[in-house]
């Protein structure tokens, strides 16, 4: 599943009358920035005198620039079949469209707007605009309102949406595969594109519904090794499944916490239910976070608990956002199934190590 990142800069003026400055698109497979587009625009008009003061971008500087039609197909190109994401994506997507509308050409593309879905995925927050968010949750910005700048930040909060979205409502509004029945030949180009790291693997039915939710050190043999068997339970689940999405958790115990938290959450029709008896678990320190490896090299995974009480897993990039307390906890993921959790780390703790363990 490939995401579009895009932000655009505008000459200001009349509703449906701005000219695109400035455009920056980062295509996002869900784990990797795997192509970008970054270009001036000669938008062939003046720019506003505020939109200078705000942007830095003046009418001198686009006079070289590639107008839009130079740079159209090279946008066509890097938003095929993916979600256009944007932090207000109606401006972005209306400007973008009002530009191809004007060469002739009619750019549709399905869209996910940022600031709504951290109003669901980061509520109670003071503000949603892009720079604040990004304070909010420790995301550094740089070139602040230049398109590449802010596209970058879009992204690194893209990133944490995808992580806080639980019920994976981003991932079952953006499948739009049919039901496809050769099935044979599309387990193969499923595994063509599953990762051989440690995570979770998700079945869908071809309307997005989870139907079963699996975890490996190495997701595409995990899913291999499914649809080696003959069992008339995993015909049925084939049969059933359309798509196979995934996560990367970097931490073989977070993929254990999270696949334990989604499986009790979501009840996948063709997961086996299995009870985990409740018990007090009373860790070596009360307070403390688990730092591991994290989805990259330059990211690292987090687990808060505190009071004896496991509180949530997240990623960060930053040493500050471990050491501010404040920080680290609006981004983890919060959950209720504390003493099934506790009993997972408590079991992985015993058995093996993480890269480190800050006590507070």
């Amino acid at each position: 599943m490939n995401f579009a990142i895009i932000d655009v800069e505008t000459t200001g003026g009349k509703f449906n009358e701005e000219g695109i400055t400035e455009v920056a698109i980062h295509k996002f497979d869900g784990v990797d920035i795997v192509d970008s587009f970054i270009s001036l625009v000669n938008p062939e008009k003046e720019i506003q005198p505020f939109v200078v003061n705000l942007t830095g971008i003046n009418n001198n500087m686009l006079r070289s620039a590639p107008k839009f039609y130079e740079v159209a197909k090279r946008i066509i190109e890097i938003t095929e079949n993916a979600v256009l994401v944007a932090h207000n994506s109606s401006f972005d997507y209306r400007v973008v469209r009002n530009e191809f509308n004007r060469l002739g050409y009619n750019f549709e593309i399905p869209t996910l707007c940022t600031v709504e879905l951290s109003k669901i995925l980061l509520p109670d927050q003071d503000s949603y605009s892009l720079g604040k968010l990004c304070r909010s949750v420790g995301i550094p910005v740089s070139d602040r309102h230049r398109a590449n700048g802010d596209a970058i930040a879009t992204l690194k909060l893209f990133e944490i949406l995808l992580q806080k979205d639980q019920d994976k409502m981003i991932v079952k509004s953006t499948i739009k595969t049919g039901n496809q029945r050769d099935l044979s030949g599309r387990l193969l180009k499923i595994l063509e594109i599953l990762p051989v790291q440690s995570g979770l693997y998700y079945f869908h039915r071809h309307n997005g519904d989870i139907i079963y939710i699996g975890k490996g050190k190495n997701i595409q043999q995990a899913v291999n090794q499914i649809f080696l068997r003959t069992s008339n339970r995993t015909r049925a689940l084939l049969k059933e499944m359309d798509t196979v999405t995934f996560d990367l958790t970097g931490s073989e115990l977070i993929a254990k916490i999270k696949f334990q938290e989604e499986v009790t959450r979501i009840k996948p029709k063709h997961n086996k239910n299995k009870k985990t008896l409740s018990t007090e678990i009373v860790f070596n320190h009360e307070n403390m976070i688990l730092v591991d490896k994290g989805r990259n090299p330059g990211e690292k995974a987090v687990i808060l608990i505190e009071n004896n009480q496991y509180k949530g897993f997240g990623y960060t990039e930053l040493s500050y956002q471990i050491n501010n307390l404040t920080v680290l906890k609006s981004l983890v993921n919060s959950s209720q199934i504390f003493s099934a959790q506790n009993l997972i780390i408590k079991k992985y703790l015993a058995a093996n190590q993480v890269e480190k363990i800050i006590r507070f």
